[in-house]
């Protein structure tokens, strides 16, 4: 081939890329979509994830719906904080500082806990539902096999390889619930990051049966919710349900409940310690005590006991803030409380006298 014929090839084919490039400008240009700036600006504030947290198809359809004051800022789990503040600033209104939520196991069925089944099959929990109701005696038990592990796409979850049961680490949990959605046995569901106690187990069964499956399972007795003194425990469904702006983190639930199905993290427990140098006596802190752990006549100094929950509510109280909240030195004795005078029965009424019979005339 000649270098004539090289050359005139290569002078074409520059001449139809400018035409062709020239063309497509100019068809932009008249059929460009307008774009809203105020999208375009939210959409560089979200971290691009798509994982559909906020309950929109990706960050493009949630950054059109805050334009388009549809969605409050704040929704991303994936961009925190951060994101929020930068959203409300560009739509021009205050940024809330929400709840953290993370995903939360409610099981406890591992190892001698639980009976294990002989299952041969898929190693998929989804497969694994579908026969004898699982791999384990509960039928509501964490299977372990890993499906919400492989849903996760922030690597927030993984089976411990001696339990068989799903960790969550709350450090890198970003909300996205695709592992709640995952699991087939409803063990994940989310909960505050900053909970302090919990309910390990969404068995709604009843009774001491329960616990020849799972001896952890929740039987339903509702002893946590007779010992929260704050309303924060109601039961719903056979299972206890949190309120947690109405829980204050005492633990008393968890020191009451038979089977540790209720658990708490003991190890930030507080509690209460009485400045008696800044301690008038004035018998606030006794009256608001709900758990009868401190002790102290009016006008005398007031003592701690070991039945001390931490809850702060004393310490809220103190008008001479002669009260802090400390780590906790021993942990909580609840039979160690200010003694009570013990009631005296009620007297009983007088029988009332017998009427007397009318003389006889003689």
């Amino acid at each position: 081939m000649s270098i004539t014929a090289i050359l005139t090839a290569a002078l074409v084919i520059s001449v139809l890329g400018l035409v062709f490039g020239a063309l497509l400008g100019v068809t932009g240009r008249v059929f460009a979509v307008p774009s809203n700036p105020t999208v375009d600006a939210l959409r560089e504030c979200l971290p691009g994830a798509n994982c559909g947290a906020c309950g929109f198809p990706g960050c493009d359809g949630y950054a059109a719906a805050v334009a388009e004051g549809k969605a409050e800022v704040g929704a991303c789990a994936v961009g925190g904080p951060k994101c929020t503040a930068k959203m409300a600033e560009i739509m021009g209104v205050s940024a809330s500082a929400g709840v953290r939520m993370v995903a939360t196991v409610a099981c406890q069925g591992h190892g001698d806990h639980c009976a294990q089944k002989n299952y041969q099959g898929i190693h998929d929990c989804n497969a694994a539902a579908l026969v004898d109701n699982g791999t384990k005696a509960c039928q509501y038990a964490c299977l372990g096999m890993g499906t919400c592990e492989r849903a996760c796409p922030f690597d927030a979850i993984h089976i411990d390889p001696v339990k068989k049961i799903a960790v969550v680490d709350k450090e890198k949990c970003q909300g996205c619930k695709k592992c709640v959605a995952a699991c087939p046995q409803h063990v994940l569901s989310m909960q505050p990051a900053d909970r302090v106690v919990q309910i390990s187990c969404h068995n709604p069964g009843k009774g001491n049966a329960l616990k020849e499956k799972c001896d952890k399972a929740c039987v339903g007795c509702e002893a946590c919710v007779k010992a929260c003194n704050f309303g924060a425990l109601t039961m719903e469904n056979g299972v206890p349900k949190i309120d947690y702006e109405k829980c204050v983190g005492c633990m008393a639930c968890a020191d009451a409940c038979p089977t540790g199905a209720m658990t708490a993290d003991y190890e930030v427990r507080k509690e209460a310690y009485i400045d008696a140098d800044k301690c008038v006596g004035c018998t606030l802190c006794t009256k608001q005590c709900k758990f009868d752990a401190i002790e102290g006549a009016l006008k005398q100094k007031h003592k701690v006991l070991g039945a001390c929950t931490g809850c702060g509510a004393c310490a809220a109280k103190c008008p001479r803030k002669a009260i802090v909240m400390r780590d906790r030195r021993a942990p909580r004795n609840k039979m160690d409380k200010v003694k009570k005078a013990p009631v005296a029965p009620a007297a009983k009424p007088a029988a009332p006298a017998a009427a007397k019979a009318p003389e006889q005339k003689a």
